[in-house]
């Protein structure tokens, strides 16, 4: 028997050794070293021009108001490039007083002021001022379109759906990417890649910079979802091409260092090159993260300090509410203040993500029947997201319905890249 479990062990061991060495190498630092050590941000800066030249000219012409509506656009790109939310924050200024003074009554300024909302996660005001825009009736199709993203985020399917019915075209960029997000929330990731992949061909075509750029990122994430890690990264290096100062690429490159290559000192390393010019709360939580794979409590605590020190501002509003929840439920164990932010979630976004995290609150606190309850009216078969099946896993089984929890547990194994190691080494002791 002794013998028996010693071979066991070591073809085990064998195994797990030959799966770790059958790993491609995707990245190589010089094909990304040279976007990493930039001094300027020149996106910002660009920005910064652009902002100075407009409000020069809005001094001179005060009564010039579409001169306040290029500013908020500079403000808006310049969070874009440096995550400093109160440029998010200025914008919505501009177009607030860009709206008023044209008394609420253009659609231009009225979607651009839901756009901001929309980044702020303040969905129920862009709402209502995209029905605004849509009474008003200037330039429809644009207006629709963001009803479509808007009333996805609200969880209100039906009405998403039937928006995008109002602009197909299949030759159209916006209505592709828009099919193929529709297609990833209906868990079908093929059909979301072939179209985002068509509308990166249009992007291509036009040769617009912007187009392109956000063609390759999103694409990028997708091939991550789809396991497609080189096409990922070689992605996130054509958009890195064309703004080396893409914070987004960047994090999507050290998450392949640190989910599949299991190299989290390089993934910091990006990291760390990143939030000199990029000042966003997300790098905190990546970094706690990959802090607990290495074993440091200590940078983790402090990342997750770091973290809940930023979002204090209340500049940012609602927008790190689910974070904030998750930390609090399974960090700080401070649970009443978890509930209270997955119910205001809920009044604010009643969609399957929103409920996944108050079921998930209900189950920490050990009510697991109720955690139950939410999982069967409001999740199952409603989302698809691997977090959101990894918390119906651990909550069937705590309610004794293994079964039904080993079959969550084969698919997140498929997505381990996705969540990755830490989130996998939990899905193994399911």
């Amino acid at each position: 028997m002794k013998t028996s479990y010693l071979f066991i062990v070591l073809m085990s061991f064998l195994t797990l050794s030959s799966c770790e060495d059958s790993k491609q190498q995707i990245t190589n630092p010089e094909d990304y070293n040279v976007y990493l050590d930039i001094n300027e941000n020149t996106s910002a800066t660009s920005a910064e021009r652009e902002y100075a030249f407009w409000n020069e000219k809005l001094q001179k012409a005060p009564n010039q108001f579409p001169y306040i509506g290029k500013m908020a656009a500079a403000n808006s790109q310049l969070f874009s490039a440096t995550g400093n939310i109160q440029f998010l924050i200025d914008a919505e200024k501009n177009l607030i007083d860009a709206n008023n003074k044209t008394g609420n009554n253009d659609a231009s300024y009225l979607r651009a002021l839901a756009r901001n909302y929309i980044s702020q996660h303040r969905f129920k005001d862009a709402l209502t001022l995209l029905e605004k825009a849509e009474t008003n009736g200037e330039n429809l199709e644009n207006t629709q379109k963001m009803l479509f993203d808007v009333y996805l985020e609200l969880g209100n399917y039906t009405q998403a759906k039937s928006y995008l019915a109002k602009f197909k075209g299949m030759g159209d960029f916006d209505y592709l990417i828009r099919l193929s997000k529709w297609s990833d929330h209906e868990g079908n990731l093929e059909a979301a890649i072939k179209y985002m992949e068509k509308a990166m061909a249009i992007a291509e075509s036009s040769n617009i910079s912007s187009l392109k750029q956000w063609s390759y990122t999103n694409l990028a994430d997708f091939y991550g979802h789809a396991n497609r890690l080189q096409d990922s990264y070689d992605y996130y290096l054509k958009a890195l091409a064309l703004d080396p100062n893409d914070a987004y690429a960047k994090k999507g490159i050290s998450w392949i260092i640190y989910s599949y290559e299991r190299n989290p000192e390089e993934a910091l390393r990006i990291l760390y090159s990143i939030t000199k010019q990029h000042k966003s709360p997300d790098y905190y939580l990546l970094k706690a993260e990959i802090a607990e794979f290495m074993g440091d409590t200590l940078g983790k605590e402090s990342n997750i300090q770091g973290f809940m020190a930023a979002v204090k501002d209340s500049n940012y509003g609602k927008m790190y509410n689910k974070y904030n929840a998750l930390l609090l439920t399974e960090e700080l164990n401070q649970i009443e203040e978890a509930f209270s932010i997955a119910e205001a979630e809920i009044k604010e976004r009643p969609t399957p993500q929103s409920y996944d995290l108050l079921a998930w609150v209900y189950h920490n606190k050990g009510n697991h029947e109720k955690a139950l309850e939410i999982v069967e009216n409001n999740i199952l078969d409603k989302t698809f997201e691997p977090e959101a099946q990894y918390h119906m896993a651990e909550i069937y089984k705590a309610n004794g319905r293994e079964d039904i929890a080993m079959k969550f547990k084969e698919e997140l194994l498929e997505a381990a890249y996705e969540l990755g190691p830490v989130m996998e080494q939990k899905i193994r002791q399911l």
